[in-house]
Order: structure tokens, then C-alpha cells, then sequence
């Protein structure tokens, strides 16, 4: 958990203010329809916990959004996709590790509630921005299998880059200690080059929503 950061839950199994994700994760996972959001000081978590909802839940900044009227133009130039709204209607994905490199596993769940769709691993010997790429084409493969249009939220940059060039950089070695990992990671690959999709990849902005809702806790 980033310093300072408070989370409040205005829509959860207990609604209310926690000062770290794990004690906040407890209240919105399974919970359907949680709303909940972090910020940097207790006085704005104060105030948004007491404003209610709907001027805070799923923006990017610690006050409410203008509405477009207001503001002339909806989000501002160079914004990512995604970036000022988050997309519940979604599969989100993250990694457990183990040292790094380590033990790897990784999950992907419903954004909204919270509930695993998917989960694969412990793989013996991988690194985190590897399981994040695993996710990520597993994710692909899965909503292209059932025809379904749905985004996939990750939190690495690096993961993101690699599923974009359809080819991971990595400096961890093929030994029989990865073999594996980069079994998968070749196929992952190798699928990116035989497929299309037109789901979005997006990154999901931990320091505005705090951590991504496949989170394993690990912090």
C-alpha cells in the first residue's frame, strides 16, 4: 500500500474508511455492485465518504468530474482509454510471485465483483511481467473463444507493451529451471501472431483506484 492512502467504501460488506487494501479488499470482494476508491489523505477520504458516491466512484481524480458541459470536452488531450472511467463490465488481471523470479500464478476475475474466472499456476520459476503477459493472452484467448468483446484491465506497462508487439523482452534465462514458463510464454506468443481481437488492453491507474481488483495481496 503507497503511503498516506486511505480507502473508502461507500457500497461493501462493511461501508466505511480503511487504511490498507487488504482490510478494504475484505469488504468489496464478492460484494456485487461495490463501490469503493483510494485517496492520499484521510481528509479527502472524509469528504468523499460523506459526499456519497456517485460524485467519486470510478473517476480518476479525488473530486468529482465536471460534467461535459461544464468542462467543454470530455477527459483531456493524451489521455489513455480508460484513464477517467473505469469499465466494470470487464476481466482484470494480476500475478502472484514468490521472489522475483520465483513461483508465479496468476488469476483473472470479474472486475465488478470480484469472482475468478480463470486462475493458473504456481508455474515453478518465472517473473512477474512474464505471469502479467501469461494473464493478459489467457484472458484474450478465453473472451475469443466465447466471442465476448469485453476489456481486460492489467497493471504492467511492460506487459501491456509486450501483448501490443505480440513478443515479450525478458532477461530471464532458458534453463530447465524455466522451462515452463517459457513452454507457455511461446505459445502465448504464438498465438497473439495468429489472432485478432478487438477487446480493449488497458491499464488500470492503481494510484487513482487503487490496487486492480485480481490483486493477491502480496504487497
Amino acid at each position: 500500500m503507497a503511503k498516506g492512502k486511505f480507502y473508502v467504501v461507500w457500497v461493501g460488506a462493511r461501508p466505511g474508511i480503511y487504511t490498507s487494501w487488504a482490510e478494504c479488499q475484505q469488504q468489496v470482494n464478492h460484494s456485487a455492485g461495490a463501490k469503493y476508491k483510494a485517496f492520499a489523505t484521510r481528509a479527502e477520504a472524509e469528504q468523499a465518504y460523506a459526499a456519497g458516491w456517485k460524485g467519486y466512484w470510478g473517476q480518476s481524480g479525488s473530486a468529482p468530474k465536471k460534467k461535459a458541459a461544464e468542462s467543454g470536452k470530455k477527459g483531456t488531450e493524451g489521455s489513455q482509454p480508460g484513464s477517467l472511467d473505469i469499465d466494470y463490465d470487464s476481466i482484470s488481471v494480476d500475478v502472484g510471485t514468490r521472489g522475483n523470479p520465483g513461483p508465479v500464478e496468476y488469476k483473472g476475475v470479474d472486475t465488478r465483483t470480484g469472482s475468478i474466472i480463470f486462475s493458473k499456476g504456481p508455474i515453478a520459476k518465472g517473473t512477474n511481467n512474464l505471469g502479467e503477459f501469461l494473464a493478459i493472452v489467457h484472458a484474450l484467448a478465453y473472451l475469443h473463444q466465447l466471442g465476448d468483446s469485453r476489456s481486460i484491465y492489467s497493471d504492467s506497462a511492460n506487459a501491456l507493451k509486450w501483448v501490443k508487439q505480440k513478443k515479450v523482452s525478458s532477461t530471464l534465462p532458458r534453463d530447465s529451471s524455466t522451462t515452463e514458463i517459457w513452454e507457455l510464454i511461446d505459445r502465448a506468443e504464438a498465438w497473439l501472431r495468429t489472432h485478432t481481437y478487438s477487446n480493449k488492453v488497458l491499464k488500470w491507474q492503481t494510484r487513482e483506484w487503487g490496487e486492480i481488483k485480481a490483486d493477491y495481496g502480496r504487497k
